[in-house]
């Protein structure tokens, strides 16, 4: 962003990836976080972007069950012999 305010909705749900990631320059960090403060509908959905990123990085230390893994590794097996036709 270029030093304009954070109106639209639409610009903030544009950037909210980033922001949750903390990604966006301190100005625009600064721009989100006014938006945010105002409109309760982006803020509801910054909060629920932000549990579900918990809730999947927390999957992350969960073990695979193993005939999951073994299927996912015969669909990458499948699919890179397709592609290499």
């Amino acid at each position: 962003m270029t030093g304009t305010e954070i109106t639209s909705c639409t610009e903030a749900l544009r950037l909210l990836a980033a922001y949750l990631d903390t990604e966006l320059e301190e100005h625009e960090h600064g721009e989100m976080e006014r938006h945010l403060q105002r409109c309760r509908s982006c803020y509801s959905r910054a909060e629920f972007e932000a549990h579900l990123k918990a809730s999947i990085a927390e999957l992350a230390h969960e073990p695979v069950p193993p005939r999951l893994s073994a299927r996912v590794h015969t669909l990458i097996r499948e699919f890179t012999v397709a592609g290499d036709r």
